[in-house]
């Protein structure tokens, strides 16, 4: 379900599920958290989603964090819809397919990790995004994985220098 966002006329945004003003930035933080988003006219009921969006790319274009190649935004301004109708369909493909590739790297790591005897690890579609609280306990279970693989590898190395 996506968060339906209303802008006023005085270009304030208004989350209407936390019943609280938002900024762009905290539109850009939800949307990286995987949370859909829908932007409304609070009067009109139109779409402005997509203005939306761009406003928060040209935000992050201000401020130096995107970066997007001037030849490349020239060539989308010269040539217009038929160009920026070409980029939307190579960027919706180039997108699926790595969400793809995502889904199977995280299958076979699953499979992995079961042949390994690691204890299961949830797929994609389990994790229960939480914040940083969750974020730092998979840091702190990966750095723990780590230490465990760099103990057997020296176990290993000795058995093998004591043959």
């Amino acid at each position: 379900m996506a968060y339906v966002i209303k802008r006023y006329s005085n270009r304030k945004l208004y989350d209407t599920q936390e019943s609280r003003y938002v900024t762009l930035e905290e539109i850009e933080e939800m949307i990286r958290a995987g949370k859909e988003v829908s932007v409304v006219d609070a009067a009109t009921g139109e779409d402005l989603t997509s203005v939306t969006l761009t406003q928060i790319i040209l935000e992050n274009e201000r401020n130096h964090r995107s970066a997007l190649p001037a030849p490349f935004l020239h060539q989308l301004i010269k040539y217009g819809e038929a160009w920026q109708d070409f980029v939307q369909r190579s960027m919706r493909s180039s997108l699926e397919g790595i969400v793809s590739n995502q889904r199977e790297m995280e299958r076979v790591f699953r499979e992995w990790s079961t042949r390994a005897g690691w204890p299961a690890t949830p797929g994609r579609g389990e994790v229960k995004r939480e914040g940083e609280g969750e974020a730092e306990r998979l840091r702190e279970e990966v750095a723990s994985l780590r230490e465990r693989l760099r103990s057997l590898e020296e176990r290993l190395e000795k058995r093998r220098s004591e043959k």
